[in-house]
């Protein structure tokens, strides 16, 4: 299995981007996909979540309503939209996929190599 995120790049404050992570090597809807984020000096946390369908899934408070996750199994492809960004949300985003709706990373298995977001003032 592989995960390739992409997308990432650096905007203004409030502004949007959208976070786009191709799956292959394996059975896509066999997985749920989680995307997390890691800042410098920090740990790698949860930001959003689906399930193998796109019927559940799963958000941290600080990202409810501002982000979506949503998937397209046809393209073995999850997508992340992120709106109203903050200085906050400046990290490495990284997708995976695991064989359970988890919200820690130790539930996935496959990692995608990451892409950087950047906010700025």
């Amino acid at each position: 299995v592989q995960l390739q995120a992409s997308g990432g790049g650096l905007v203004q404050a409030g502004g949007s981007l959208r976070l786009s992570c191709a799956f292959s090597g394996g059975r896509f809807s066999n997985f749920a996909i989680g995307w997390f984020r890691q800042a410098p000096g920090k740990g790698r946390d949860i930001v959003a979540a689906i399930n193998w369908n796109g019927a559940r899934t799963h958000y941290p408070d600080s990202m409810k309503g501002r982000f979506t996750i949503s998937r397209d199994n046809a393209k073995s492809t999850v997508s992340l939209q992120m709106n109203s960004l903050k200085l906050e949300d400046t990290a490495v985003y990284y997708c995976a996929a695991g064989y359970g709706l988890g919200f820690t990373d130790d539930t996935y298995t496959h990692w995608g190599q990451g892409t950087q977001v950047t906010v700025s003032s």
